[in-house]
């Protein structure tokens, strides 16, 4: 299967995470709403009962993500690897997909384990790369270390699901030995991974332009839709500026007009967030979790090489003890 058929295959779990993604994103606005209309009608204080709302609607759907998103994206990515190792997948991919994670990952808090831990000696290898920027020295060096850094991060984002499927491909071993090996495959093939670099970046930039575009178009409608709403809040906005000595909000943003655009900015972001996520990522990852994947099918990892890494990372290190232990 090439990537685009894997892609078209794994699209059912994009289509029901969107689902939840919107659900959740419309009871955030729901209870936002409420607490801004109930705070605004009761004390005259909307503004904070905006705030509270966000918080809560956030904080609930935080709790019941935590229990539910992670079949998404973890079934997709073990579908994704079985698509690339096997070169085909089930009639029932979703149903497959939600049985790979169960068997893999006993428990929620197993695959929360493993995935805390991958992300953990991504970001201790990164970091140690983007020392390398900020050792110039001067200005220049921390401008080079934080541009670095901002690279490493995206892909270390990449290389964390590269590294969960690398855990589902290696289904004969456990999942501390299979996220060790995951660690030293980044490692050893850096600059072979390092070739997704362009399609990362490149599709990403393109779709915060058309997807943040038109969802910020749309959702600036919206608001004008509801202009007594948003006058008696950038009444309150400006008076919270009037009170404060040291007020650090722009002018435009006292008033409705640019508390429109600002919600409307935050809108298309929260929706290319989402859309990106589900739709636009997996596409990306398909090709470069096949680099992945096949980089490593014919690796024979040493103790050396995991030896190696514990010099480089805490959290390898102390992964890799437990491995030994366990044997």
């Amino acid at each position: 299967m090439d990537n685009k058929e894997i892609y078209k295959k794994t699209l059912t779990f994009s289509i029901r995470r969107l689902l939840w993604d919107i659900a959740a994103f419309a009871i955030i606005i729901v209870v936002s709403a409420c607490g801004f209309l109930l705070a605004d009608k009761l004390m005259d204080a909307g503004l904070i009962g905006l705030v509270v709302g966000i918080v809560i609607g956030i904080i609930v759907i935080a709790i019941i993500s935590h229990f539910i998103s992670y079949v998404f994206k973890a079934g997709q990515i073990a579908m994704m690897t079985r698509a690339i190792a096997d070169g085909k997948l089930p009639e029932d991919v979703w149903g497959e997909g939600k049985k790979m994670v169960k068997e893999r990952f006993l428990t929620v808090a197993a695959y929360y384990a493993v995935t805390n831990v991958i992300k953990g000696i991504f970001n201790e290898l990164s970091r140690a790369i983007t020392a390398v920027g900020q050792a110039i020295g001067g200005d220049g060096g921390g401008a080079v270390g934080g541009t670095i850094g901002g690279i490493m991060q995206t892909i270390v984002n990449y290389l964390c699901d590269c590294c969960l499927g690398w855990v589902f491909y290696r289904k004969d071993e456990s999942a501390t030995k299979a996220t060790l090996e995951g660690g030293v495959l980044f490692f050893k093939h850096g600059k072979t991974l390092a070739k997704n670099l362009g399609r990362v970046f490149g599709i990403g930039a393109a779709s915060l332009v058309v997807i943040g575009g038109v969802f910020f178009g749309v959702s600036y409608l919206i608001t004008t839709a509801f202009p007594d709403a948003f006058d008696a809040l950038a009444a309150e906005v400006s008076e919270l500026s009037a009170d404060s000595e040291e007020s650090s909000i722009p002018e435009f943003f006292t008033t409705a007009q640019g508390l429109m655009v600002l919600a409307s900015a935050i809108a298309g972001l929260i929706m290319w967030g989402i859309l990106h996520s589900t739709f636009v990522r997996p596409f990306i990852l398909v090709g470069v979790l096949r680099n992945y994947i096949e980089s490593g099918k014919n690796e024979q990892f040493s103790e050396e090489e995991f030896a190696k890494l514990d010099e480089k990372s805490k959290k390898f290190k102390k992964l890799h003890a437990e491995a030994e232990a366990q044997k």
